[in-house]
């Protein structure tokens, strides 16, 4: 049967209606990347470079688990034990070895894949809250051994003194203004590794795991051996942002291996907007700053507040801070189109 006229028309309107759509979606993107650079460049100059630094890395620990949240449909309690993990790897290998510190956070991230594997292998057989429970049993085991492990750790003391060597350049080891710019490079690495993962053919599995996990296996894909996966590389990318706040802050303690710092990053990702990336890095900078102003005004029940922010997210924003905005513009860009 020949085409007729009018769906010809039809085809040749979608022709040019289709890479108008990708080359203005590809704009946005880049746009959007240049903007979150400068601000990224220009941070420490509007606060205090200690606090950006917290920003940064906060940001990259809640990307990290966005992809099992956001895209992998995972929740996990347990990711202060790569965070925290990696921070001490990092720590001891700065110390006893003197190496440069983005050699010791690279040796951090390194151990937290590798503490990652065993955990998501075990951890992925199961799903939903039972999978967030075990997740977060091994993260405590973690927490039993740096307490436990005291000629190593430190125990409640913590691990002190993390030097900030850096190729002898005193600036950057003296100065966490200088500091930031020499682990910006780091920060921004983790964010291009997150974006390629979840923007791959890998990446789309990961979706369609988390939409259908009965019709990703009828589609011939080994949903554990995917989920293991994205488990592990999310966990390395926690892994890159506790090693560089380990070094930022010159000392490991307890709590970055301890419950709430996994429940601070879940409160992060899901204020920021959870499947976005950029919902994380939101969601830090709501987080890190509301504390930072709240400790510097002398009040005490941080929590509270910080608590009361996230009742209110979740009541009014369901998809998050950033996820709530971008469905605005979307919505609003398809009522023009």
């Amino acid at each position: 049967m020949s085409p007729t006229p009018q769906t010809m028309l039809d085809e040749q309107a979608a022709s040019r209606i289709v890479p108008n759509y990708v080359a203005r979606r590809s704009l946005r993107t880049w746009v959007m990347l240049a903007v979150g650079l400068v601000a990224a460049l220009a941070l420490p100059w509007i606060i205090y470079p200690p606090v950006a630094m917290d920003i940064a890395c906060w940001a990259l620990f809640a990307v990290a688990l966005d992809i099992l949240l956001g895209y992998t449909g995972l929740l996990s309690f347990g990711h202060a034990a790569f965070w925290g993990g990696s921070a001490y790897v990092t720590g001891l290998v700065a110390v006893h070895l003197g190496v440069p510190f983005p050699l010791a956070v690279l040796a951090g991230a390194l151990a937290a894949m590798l503490l990652a594997l065993p955990i998501g292998f075990l951890s992925v057989r199961r799903a939903g809250i039972y999978f967030a429970m075990v997740t977060l049993a091994f993260a405590q085991m973690l927490f039993f051994v740096a307490n436990q492990w005291r000629d190593v750790t430190g125990g409640e003391n913590g691990l002190q003194s993390v030097p900030k060597t850096f190729f002898g350049i005193e600036a950057v080891e003296t100065d966490s203004f200088y500091f930031y710019y020499a682990a910006l490079p780091i920060i921004v690495l983790g964010m291009w590794m997150a974006w390629r993962i979840v923007h791959s053919p890998f990446g789309r599995v990961l979706v369609s795991i988390r939409d259908n996990v009965p019709r990703a296996r009828a589609l011939g894909y080994d949903v554990e051996k995917y989920k293991v996966a994205a488990f592990v590389l999310s966990a390395g990318l926690a892994g890159l942002a506790g090693g560089i706040f380990a070094v930022s802050h010159g000392f490991v303690s307890l709590q970055e291996v301890n419950w709430t710092t996994s429940g601070k990053v879940v409160l992060i990702t899901v204020l920021g907007g959870i499947g976005t990336l950029w919902g994380g890095i939101v969601g830090a900078i709501i987080i890190v700053i509301l504390e930072d102003q709240l400790a510097s005004s002398g009040f005490e029940g941080i929590g509270i507040i910080t608590g009361a922010v996230f009742v209110a997210v979740v009541l009014l924003f369901r998809r998050g801070v950033w996820g709530t905005a971008l469905h605005a513009v979307r919505s609003r860009s398809r009522k023009k189109e």
